[in-house]
């Protein structure tokens, strides 16, 4: 490749070390110091999970703070991202478990409440269609308090409204979706996620994820039975839609906030990675690439099933783009890279292999990867 080859940066973040953007930077300082000339362009991506919005930000929207409930009911600084009347609400910000103190899980009360302020506020900013990206929530109310700050009404037998959480959803009585607000009728709700599972059974939101949010397996049971629970009273409320949701793909993403989201604001459930690629623009920054570069912490077999790296090769194969990748670590074959569209993968544990030290200088090893990048690729 020349002294002027034109270098597309589309990786995710690498958890727990680097966002999305600084991943850019510091491949963009390494490339830069082997091909000064070149010509570097940064989209930072991500799935719809943690980092949502700020590589919407990084794309070029605008971030908007506001407080809201977060999973333990205790007010929380969250923000989407904006651009026209486009939001990207990441529920992570209000309902994730990155909110939780250390050590402290909420399986049967964690709610999703902060996720339907968050949502309000960007329909208060303007926002017509809203990206809800999916991923890393500490709840399992199957959107149960999303639907309620929005003006959902979910009462017990005694008419009383349940408390947050999805394990009062086993006392569900009734439930009143008429007072939802209106501007929900005139907005296009696009469910960003990776994950499509059904909203109960043993592939369901608690059997799944429940562990991962702390929830041991009593707990699974109960908060299984509590969603069926939902599911049927919804049905009653709403007729067979409610039950074709809650097997639908997605259903379960989110601790079954998808479930909430496809049954009470009608949207379309996506893969995260194709919905924030097309907000962001990826068709176009990537034809003025000679070669793109995607990457994410850790590319394993997960990576394969939906993770951005994999959705970003796609379109670059699809384009006839050569795509490299960077990682922390690397558990793929070549065989399995070369069939995601992955010609090569530079990862920090190829130089230094200790995890430790890679998570604490993950920027300066990644800038010597970037240079071994640009040595043999441009």
């Amino acid at each position: 490749m020349t002294e002027t080859a034109r270098v597309l940066i589309a990786a995710d973040k690498f958890k727990g070390s680097l966002t999305a953007a600084e991943v850019a930077e510091h491949v963009t300082v390494g490339i830069r110091a082997v091909r000064p000339t070149a010509v570097v362009e940064s989209l930072p991506v991500a799935d719809g999970g943690d980092g949502t919005v700020d590589a919407a930000v990084a794309g070029g929207f605008s971030p908007v703070e506001v407080e809201v409930t977060g999973p333990l009911g205790l007010p929380v600084l969250a923000s989407f991202a904006l651009r026209g009347d486009v939001a990207v609400v990441e529920m992570a910000q209000a309902s994730g478990l990155r909110l939780l103190p250390p050590f402290t899980f909420a399986p049967m009360t964690a709610t999703t409440y902060g996720t339907g302020e968050l949502i309000a506020a960007a329909l208060d900013a303007g926002a017509r269609t809203v990206v809800l990206g999916i991923g890393g929530s500490a709840t399992t109310d199957g959107g149960a308090g999303m639907l309620t700050a929005l003006g959902a009404h979910l009462l017990d037998r005694d008419g009383d409204p349940l408390p947050h959480g999805g394990g009062p959803l086993r006392e569900l009585e009734t439930a009143d979706l008429s007072a939802l607000d209106p501007r929900l009728k005139d907005t296009e709700f696009v469910l960003a996620s990776d994950v499509v599972n059904p909203l109960t059974g043993p592939e369901g939101a608690a059997a799944v994820y429940g562990p991962q949010k702390g929830a041991d397996p009593v707990e699974v049971e109960a908060l299984d039975a509590a969603l069926a629970n939902y599911a049927r009273v919804l049905e009653r409320t709403m007729g067979s839609r409610a039950a074709e949701c809650a097997t639908a793909p997605g259903a379960g993403a989110a601790g079954g906030v998808g479930y909430g989201a496809l049954v009470g604001l009608n949207a379309l459930f996506r893969p995260g990675i194709d919905v924030l690629l097309e907000v962001l623009g990826f068709d176009a920054a990537l034809d003025r690439a000679d070669l793109v570069v995607t990457g994410e912490g850790s590319l394993d077999e997960q990576t394969l099933h939906g993770k951005a790296p994999a959705g970003v090769a796609a379109g670059a194969r699809a384009a006839g783009k050569r795509v490299v990748a960077v990682c922390g670590r690397l558990t793929l074959t070549e065989d399995a890279l070369r069939g995601a569209g992955i010609e090569r993968a530079y990862a920090l544990t190829a130089i230094e292999a200790d995890p430790e030290v890679c998570i604490a200088q993950a920027g300066p090893l990644l800038e010597r990867v970037a240079r071994q990048l640009a040595e043999e690729q441009l």
